[in-house]
């Protein structure tokens, strides 16, 4: 953590997976350890990081929203500054972790339409961080394969209507590249 920590990075995050098939999520009290460890980590390098610690049930395979609270209490009175629980998607089970941790951040993952929330619903709810995570990447690939199979299938081209135009494009990111550089 020193070493990405001197980089000058923003952030870290901790996970309670380990990213294996077995078992789906590290034990509650080893999951802690990590956590605490990486609070630990971070003091003592002195960085200026926020630290979002993860509970990862819902999306390996343990969906208990009450497990997923404990470890979020947990993980939010060992240090974290952020907590996530990806794959929570309900108002109801959103709203839960909120209240869990006190008012600290909590991160949700809008990798889907769930119910169609907007940024500022989940605001309301309580929710300070919003990820997407791959979904506008599988957007992009979505849009490409849709397109690549009309033209393959039928030889035809309706997959470009409305498409950017390079010289607006180009605009896009020249006005972009302006605004983050002033």
């Amino acid at each position: 953590m020193a070493k990405c920590i001197a980089t000058g990075v923003a952030g870290l995050s901790i996970e309670d997976s380990p990213q294996a098939a077995a078992p789906p999520i590290y034990e509650f009290d080893l999951a802690l350890a990590r956590v605490k460890a990486a609070r630990a980590a971070i003091d003592k390098a002195g960085g200026d990081v926020v630290f979002t610690a993860r509970t990862e049930g819902f999306i390996r395979g343990r969906p208990d929203i009450d497990e997923t609270i404990r470890r979020l209490k947990a993980f939010a009175d060992a240090g974290a500054d952020c907590l996530y629980s990806p794959g929570i998607k309900t108002r109801e089970q959103i709203e839960a972790t909120v209240k869990a941790v006190g008012g600290k951040a909590i991160n949700f993952l809008n990798s889907g339409s769930f119910g169609a929330w907007t940024t500022n619903d989940l605001a309301d709810l309580g929710v300070r961080r919003i990820s997407v995570g791959g979904s506008l990447a599988r957007v992009a690939m979505h849009a490409f394969i849709k397109t690549a199979t009309e033209i393959a299938k039928d030889g035809k081209f309706d997959g470009f209507t409305g498409l950017i135009s390079n010289p607006e494009l180009n605009k896009f990111f020249a006005e972009d590249r302006k605004k983050r550089s002033s």
